[in-house]
């Protein structure tokens, strides 16, 4: 399998993208990298560059974290995000990952790979640490500002394909994040969204749940609008930093908030593996951005999550 990397996207790039592609190297034999940005710098990066299953493609004109997604991709077509799109979309790579612009990478999921048949909008998913077992599963987290009800029954449905294929969950349990766990509750998203939930005989949907029960096991698969699920993320990033950097408390519930652990996130609902990284990605998550990608590739997942949403349509 043949997985490409933006070495060149991130605030610790490349020598950090560098590190994670040698730990990734010495655990996998099953793929050849295809490594995208400045060909020396990576190169000095990787000693023992010869017998290592890699090409490096050199590109131009990185964009930056803060350029506008659409603008920089008609400006920069020689650079490593908008090349290795191009790549992914002609066959000549297996997935695509990068810890880069999000708004570019979700361009070019979106219309450059393009979103699966019968799907409304992509979504992408957080870890939510739980107090007891390992992780809730939270979606949308920001792509999707302004959402309609059929998109939260998709984004469950997403999420729900994602947890049995990749995170091994055998019936994950779905609820709506809301104001209150009694059925009318909400604003007019959440209530419209319940129904759907309810009637959605491919998710298993146990109701809602609030704001406190987040950390508390109600639900493997949490689905929100993406406006509401970022100031979340957010929110639980700079409390990491607040109480474990800053007050220097040490706890081991607490570090499950480090974003750093949770390598990259995918896009979820393209045709094709996408991977988004943290834009403060060090070696360990460049490493399990590389695992993921090589799961979605190997388990199939959006060839099976395409069929998915046909047998839905049709079902309708």
């Amino acid at each position: 399998m043949r997985i490409g990397l933006d070495m060149m996207g991130g605030d610790y790039a490349p020598k950090e993208a560098c590190l994670g592609v040698i730990d990734f190297l010495e655990k996998n034999a099953d793929c050849h990298l295809v490594l995208l940005g400045d060909k020396s710098a990576i190169e000095a990066g990787l000693p023992g560059i010869e017998s290592m299953p890699i090409t490096i493609i050199q590109t131009e004109n990185e964009i930056g974290m803060h350029e506008h997604p659409i603008k920089a991709m008609k400006e920069k077509p020689t650079s490593a995000m908008v090349t290795g799109f191009g790549l992914l979309a002609h066959g000549k790579i297996d997935a695509f990952l990068s810890a880069g612009n999000t708004g570019v990478m979700l361009v070019g999921a979106s219309h450059v790979i393009k979103t699966i048949d019968g799907l409304l909008r992509p979504s992408i998913p957080t870890p939510v640490p739980q107090l007891e077992n390992n992780y809730s599963l939270m979606l949308d987290i920001g792509i999707n500002a302004d959402c309609k009800p059929e998109y939260l029954n998709q984004f469950a449905m997403l999420g729900s394909f994602y947890a049995k294929e990749i995170l091994g969950y055998e019936n994950p349990t779905v609820a709506l994040l809301n104001i209150g766990e009694e059925e009318g509750k909400g604003n007019i998203l959440a209530q419209a969204t319940y129904p759907l939930l309810k009637e959605n005989t491919k998710i298993n949907f146990i109701g809602n749940i609030e704001g406190r029960d987040l950390l508390d096991n109600k639900a493997d698969i949490i689905i929100t609008d993406g406006f509401t699920g970022n100031i979340v993320l957010k929110f639980a990033e700079s409390l990491y930093d607040v109480v474990r950097v800053k007050g220097k408390v040490e706890s081991e519930f607490l570090d499950k908030f480090n974003h750093r652990l949770y390598a990259g996130v995918p896009v979820l609902g393209v045709k094709k593996p996408v991977v988004v990284g943290h834009g403060v990605s060090n070696a360990m998550s460049f490493s399990g951005m590389l695992e993921l990608g090589r799961k979605m590739i190997s388990t199939k997942m959006c060839e099976k999550m395409e069929h998915l949403f046909v047998d839905a349509v049709s079902d309708n």
